[in-house]
Order: structure tokens, then C-alpha cells, then sequence
């Protein structure tokens, strides 16, 4: 799944999809790492699974990343967050 991280915002959350990527909000910084502990940590709340389930592939030092969800299909990814209210289309 594409992701876009928004870091330094004002609140850690899912702020919507973008087409395809899912813009997640983050108010950690980027830099040692930590926006992308923030972004697991937002995205395993989301979706009710562990932070460990998440696992960044690509992007790590980038605000564009791809992440796999273990356990997860895409299409299970997009209802959860669906059911759950998480996000819109932004």
C-alpha cells in the first residue's frame, strides 16, 4: 500500500486517500526514524492489527513510502478503514 506521511503535523491520524495513497498525519519528526514508528503506530491503531504487522518496504527516508500490512489483502485494508470511519477522500 502507498503511503504519503505528512510529518510535524499537528496531530497523528489518517487524513484521507489520495487516489491510490493513503495520506497519514504524523506529529513526529523526520529525522532517526521516528516518523516512521509514528506512521506504524497510526496505521496498526487504524486497523486493529500490531505495529509489527506494519512494515515500511520502501521509502524509508522519503514523505512517500510503501508499506505491507501482514495478514491484510488491500482490499481488507480499505474496509477496515472504511468500517471504522477512519478516512475520506481527500
Amino acid at each position: 500500500m502507498q503511503i504519503k506521511v505528512v510529518p510535524k503535523s499537528s496531530r497523528n491520524g489518517i487524513a484521507g486517500w489520495m487516489g491510490d495513497t493513503l495520506k497519514v498525519w504524523v506529529t513526529a519528526p523526520p529525522e532517526r526514524g521516528k516518523a516512521n514508528v509514528a506512521v506504524q503506530a497510526v496505521l496498526a491503531d487504524a486497523l486493529g492489527v500490531s505495529r509489527e504487522s506494519i512494515r515500511l518496504v520502501a521509502g524509508l527516508k522519503s514523505s512517500r513510502k510503501v508499506v505491507e500490512i501482514d495478514g491484510l489483502a488491500a482490499a481488507e485494508v480499505h474496509r477496515r478503514l472504511l468500517c471504522r470511519n477512519k478516512v475520506a477522500r481527500v
